[in-house]
């Protein structure tokens, strides 16, 4: 009698623990704020970074400049493939008001750096270590880039591997008329 005593105590414990832990998946999936999306067309979340050269860069201080935002990681083999391409376009569209900032996905400082240094990247690159920037904007699959229109819009959000050409064409349409 006794042991039959325990198992029904410890059957009716695991039921309640499941029972509020099934209570609080369901209050948390309904009561759950939307997260807003970023879409084309949407203005575009601020926020502060600082690159690896210490200088902070807000979205908002580059009102009437188109922006790049790419997001990106060192593991990442379209990010690679992709970077120098970035590199020559930046060139091309630094004077005409357009500005790559590359948002790495919270890795460490020492890797980034050797990263930034071996690719010859030669525009402001930064670390999202809260990842805040990353969720602002809904980053999933990387490589992804956010093309800003100087009126702080979102142009368009190309998810994965870019072309020089396509890199090209779209700086050229968030470039300042």
């Amino acid at each position: 009698m006794d042991k039959k005593r325990k198992r029904s105590v410890t059957r009716g414990i695991i039921l309640a623990i499941l029972a509020i832990a099934i209570g609080y998946t369901i209050y948390g999936a309904v009561t759950k704020d939307k997260i807003e999306i970023v879409q084309a067309g949407a203005q575009a979340p601020d926020f502060e970074v600082v690159d690896l050269n210490g200088e902070k860069h807000r979205l908002k201080d580059y009102e009437g400049k188109g922006v790049v935002l790419n997001f990106w990681g060192t593991w990442c083999e379209p990010c690679e493939r992709e970077f120098p391409a970035m590199t020559r376009q930046y060139t091309a569209f630094a004077n005409k008001g357009v500005q790559i900032i590359a948002v790495n996905f919270a890795q460490s400082e020492f890797e980034v750096k050797k990263y930034v240094a071996n690719m010859g990247m030669n525009f402001p690159v930064a670390i999202d270590k809260t990842k805040s920037v990353f969720t602002a904007y809904s980053i999933g699959p990387l490589p992804t880039s956010i093309f800003i229109k100087p009126d702080g819009t979102v142009d368009r959000i190309i998810t994965g591997e870019m072309s020089e050409e396509k890199i090209a064409q779209y700086m050229e349409s968030i470039k300042p008329e």
